[in-house]
């Protein structure tokens, strides 16, 4: 920990005042104590003495209490980010979760309560689970008023459960157009309410192409569901507008160009599609996320 640390510190110099050290990849309050306290005792020291924020950790929502966030507090944690998934407790089951969505809720009041910043987890396309389940949880999950959310849809990877039941064509994962259509819905519902999405599917590494089965994985979702949304937004505006009548410049910030035009220029030819001849053109005084029809 402390190696992985100092190759932060170098990396990002004096920036490392404003991150966190974090402890993902799993249930950090659910590991054997003896553990968890030999990696808070080695971060610890570098919250203290300023050269970090403070730590963040991820763990199920039946493995927090308040014995437990005294501990965490002691250390120096100020995230606590909770592995919800869902908020349907009949999906929650079927894919083994070990969890009820009232778990979920009575966890993040009290990672409220105790002064932590929360940050709630969501997973599209479980066994059993739908878009308008997805939208369900959604708003559960924005009513318990997290600082932070993370959506990741949902893989089958080799060596799981859910792995085995799409071998045994019990599961059907969901596909990359199902994923980004319904996480590019989800993005929009939670920035609307303030909620800042701060990751949309998984990171990419070897041990993930390793082990993939299936699923809607691509090493760059988020921009393929940001697209998804301003292809939303001049649809809209071309519609009001009524502008089929000759060639439309869209004006977009400079620094989402390629999001307006999609990925292969996608956007353009389902514009294209309606009827729409539109081009796309820079412009610093648009906002960034906002279009203006020229």
């Amino acid at each position: 920990m402390r190696r992985a640390a100092e190759t932060a510190l170098r990396s990002l110099g004096p920036a490392s005042k404003g991150a966190e050290i974090a402890f993902f990849g799993g249930s950090f309050t659910a590991v054997e104590r003896g553990y968890m306290v030999s990696l808070l005792e080695a971060a610890a020291p570098y919250v203290r003495s300023g050269v970090f924020a403070g730590i963040r950790v991820s763990t199920r929502p039946d493995c927090v209490g308040g014995e437990i966030l005294a501990l965490l507090r002691r250390y120096g944690v100020k995230t606590i980010e909770l592995g919800a998934q869902s908020m349907d407790d009949a999906v929650l089951a079927r894919n083994g979760r070990g969890h009820t969505a009232a778990q979920t809720e009575r966890a993040a009041a009290m990672v409220r309560e105790k002064g932590f910043s929360l940050g709630l987890q969501m997973m599209t396309g479980l066994a059993g689970d739908t878009d308008a389940g997805a939208a369900e949880t959604a708003k559960r999950l924005a009513a318990l008023k997290p600082d932070c959310v993370r959506i990741y849809p949902t893989l089958a990877l080799k060596g799981t459960p859910l792995g085995a039941a799409y071998l045994r064509g019990e599961y059907r994962p969901q596909t990359l157009e199902q994923a980004v259509s319904l996480c590019a819905a989800l993005l929009g519902f939670f920035e609307g309410r303030g909620i800042p999405v701060i990751r949309l599917g998984l990171h990419a590494s070897p041990e993930l192409e390793r082990d993939m089965l299936a699923g809607p994985w691509h090493p760059a979702f988020r921009e393929l569901c940001e697209s998804r949304r301003f292809l939303g937004r001049m649809q809209r505006e071309l519609a009001a507008k009524n502008a089929v009548e000759g060639p439309v410049r869209i004006a977009v910030h400079p620094a989402c160009v390629s999001q307006a035009v999609g990925q292969k220029r996608r956007n353009l030819a389902e514009l294209a599609r309606s009827g729409y001849r539109v081009s796309v053109v820079p412009d610093l005084s648009v906002p960034k996320g906002g279009i203006r029809i020229i």
